[in-house]
């Protein structure tokens, strides 16, 4: 009977340690509040409001392929960029790339004196209804695909891409010396 006893306490023991567990992978990062695929940060750079919004606005217009269809925002006087756009993800099925659909994601760019703040987040899985992409995180899900996991790879390594050539060309541009001879 005692190793009746301890075979249960053991094994409810192990199913709470499981059940515990996190359900989220850490592929991308996630806000803690909200539980959103959210990439922020405040990056410290010089120039006054103004520069730093023709800087972006330079960017969207060298970015995006359709400028002015992407961005739903852009206000000076209240320093905002704000805009919507998608980006194709993909897997591989017998040795060849296949569509999965596209990835819908927002981002917003605000600009104070001397720095100015990203944030992209809610992305959705463009389909009959919008899929959130934070559901490709729940490893517990009865219906999880290891697919999923590339997905996120693939949203994290866009957004990572994004971010790298919105800094740099947020960079002041080198001033130009006079040749002086």
């Amino acid at each position: 009977m005692k190793s009746f006893a301890f075979t249960v306490i053991l094994i409810s023991l192990i199913s709470f340690n499981i059940s515990g567990q996190e359900k989220t992978n850490s592929l991308v990062p996630v806000d803690e509040t909200s539980g959103k695929i959210e990439y922020q940060e405040v990056v410290h750079v010089e120039g006054s409001k103004e520069d730093l919004f023709s800087r972006c606005i330079s960017w969207v217009n060298n970015f995006y392929v359709n400028p002015v269809a992407v961005t739903q925002v852009r206000d000076l006087k209240s320093g905002v960029v704000e805009g919507r756009h998608q980006l194709r993800i993909h897997y591989m099925e017998e040795g060849y790339e296949k569509d999965a659909g596209l990835v819908m994601y927002n981002f917003k760019i605000e600009f104070k004196e001397g720095r100015y703040r990203y944030t992209i987040t809610d992305f959705v899985l463009k389909k009959a209804t919008r899929y959130p992409a934070e559901n490709w995180m729940d490893q517990t899900d009865p219906l999880y695909n290891p697919q999923w996991d590339e997905y996120l790879r693939q949203i994290d390594a866009y957004v990572k891409d994004l971010i790298a050539d919105l800094k740099e060309k947020m960079q002041p541009e080198p001033e130009e010396e006079e040749d002086d001879w």
